[in-house]
């Protein structure tokens, strides 16, 4: 990534009411509706983190100030999935739209409908395919150093409890140049970036 895009990136902040402009686009995720059938279980934000933050940031969510204040991040095999699918499937997106595709991946190891990691959640295959295309496309290695620290201090806040407020829930998302199937059947929850954000429906009876 150039030097200066990177600069640019990097002074980028967020609030929880809106998200950055559109940059580049990542794979959607997709999933069998049959799949979709029990509630979302939430998980609660942890108290002590969300503690730990500045008074103005407890409701408005994390800052690019904040994470770059906080220690190198590092972590088990649970954090390496979700930098690795911060970096690759949002990597161009504003803090925002990182954060975003974070609170996806979460909100899945809570339903029971997927696998309870994260690990699980991001190499999770089905329908001939996987769920994030990075996996099958095979990419692992993290070239953009910027770009990597940032999506493992994301991963490591994430982790760690940050309160997740920018996607009301979502388990899946898209890019605006696809629109897939079950894009007309679920919640639209949010809009960031170059993606858009769903949320299963409630079952019926």
């Amino acid at each position: 990534m150039n030097p200066t895009k990177v600069a640019c990136a990097m002074a980028l902040c967020f609030a929880a009411a809106s998200a950055a402009a559109d940059i580049r686009s990542s794979a959607s995720t997709d999933v069998s509706v049959t799949e979709l059938r029990t509630p979302l279980i939430s998980r609660l934000p942890n108290p002590d983190f969300t503690a730990a933050l500045p008074a103005e940031q407890q409701q408005d969510g994390l800052t690019m100030d904040w994470l770059m204040a906080q220690p190198a991040p590092e972590g088990e095999a649970e954090w390496q999935c979700l930098t690795e699918a911060v970096y690759f499937e949002a990597r161009g997106e504003s803090l925002a739209g990182q954060i975003a595709v974070a609170e996806v991946i979460l909100n899945r190891v809570d339903s029971p409908l997927y696998p309870g990691t994260v690990c699980g959640v991001v190499k999770q295959r089905g329908g001939g395919g996987c769920q994030f295309s990075y996996v099958c496309n095979g990419k692992t290695r993290m070239r953009e150093a910027a770009a990597a620290d940032l999506a493992g201090r994301v991963a490591r806040a994430m982790l760690d409890g940050a309160p997740r407020l920018l996607t009301d829930g979502a388990t899946h998302f898209h890019t605006r140049h696809v629109r897939p199937g079950w894009s007309k059947r679920f919640d639209h929850t949010a809009s960031i970036g170059a993606h858009l954000f769903y949320r299963q429906p409630a079952p019926r009876g």
